[in-house]
């Protein structure tokens, strides 16, 4: 099988020394060592650094970048098609074309056009731009999944308003995925919309039952409100659902202590303890 140098990938992606070895130390390629130690790259390696690159530049999240890495990397042949290759992005998927073959698989956005050719024995990539032709695969509907991959890596980015949108749209698809209505709920209540975030939990119950963490965030969000009594039975329902849950026994131990029920707050701080102390095993 045909490896390329470090020369061969500045001469064939315009990569410089520095940036290669900066993707490499990251762990987005690993080379292997030719006799003098020095790297040697795949083929899959070369278009997996030049797409890591323009991933790069287009501000996208680690976490995705590595993500759309390794799916890219699976579709990809092991050496150099006779017919060539072209990689772009259709929407926000990469689609993989190997002569009369097509791939589509997950990716991050923002991945530039490749084509990769060979031209009198000498590999090339040519970075093109693309946009809507009438012969490129429409983009498929998003689900749910995606759009909660997507609002995880904004809010990693800290774009908290398309976090939000994000979210919107998965419980939009997916009524019952209880993570996006808690990180949506949270989202609110940490910008102080605690109205809001209340619907958002409250919702979330109708439709999910009463998740323990859930249950808890309602609890803390109803305890910024002032409600006490309310919180205590959020709390209460949270450690119903997970009698595990050393923060809930803990605020649970709290509020009964601010409302002159030391038995209950006993009993409560006593569990929160002995939990802690069996996570310290």
């Amino acid at each position: 099988m045909q490896s390329y140098s470090v020369r061969d990938i500045e001469r064939v992606l315009q990569l410089s020394r520095s940036t290669v070895r900066g993707l490499i130390d990251v762990g987005f390629v690993t080379p292997t060592r030719g006799p003098r130690r020095e790297y040697r790259f795949s083929f899959q390696d070369l278009i997996v650094l030049r797409a890591a690159r323009a991933l790069i530049q287009a501000k996208v999240s680690r976490r995705r970048i590595r993500r759309s890495l390794e799916d890219l990397r699976k579709h990809l042949p092991q050496t150099m098609p006779l017919s060539g290759l072209s990689i772009c992005a259709v929407g926000d998927r990469v689609v993989v074309r190997d002569g009369n073959s097509q791939y589509q698989v997950d990716s991050g956005q923002y991945v530039l056009g490749l084509d990769v050719t060979v031209e009198d024995g000498v590999l090339r990539v040519v970075e093109k731009e693309f946009g809507p032709k009438g012969d490129e695969v429409a983009a498929p509907p998003r689900n749910a999944e995606e759009w909660f991959d997507d609002a995880l890596d904004l809010e990693e980015d800290g774009d908290i308003d398309a976090a939000i949108d994000a979210y919107k749209q998965t419980v939009a698809l997916d009524g019952q995925n209880v993570a996006a209505w808690i990180n949506w709920g949270r989202l609110l209540h940490d910008r102080g919309n605690r109205r809001e975030a209340e619907a958002v939990y409250r919702r979330a119950i109708e439709l999910c039952g009463a998740d323990s963490v859930l249950m808890f965030n309602l609890g803390v969000l109803l305890e910024d409100l002032g409600r006490t009594q309310a919180a205590v039975e959020a709390y209460q329902a949270a450690v119903g659902e997970d009698p595990a849950l050393a923060d809930g026994h803990y605020n649970l131990a709290r509020l009964y202590e601010s409302l002159g029920q030391p038995q209950h707050a006993i009993r409560h701080l006593g569990e929160y303890r002995r939990l802690l102390h069996s996570e310290s095993r």
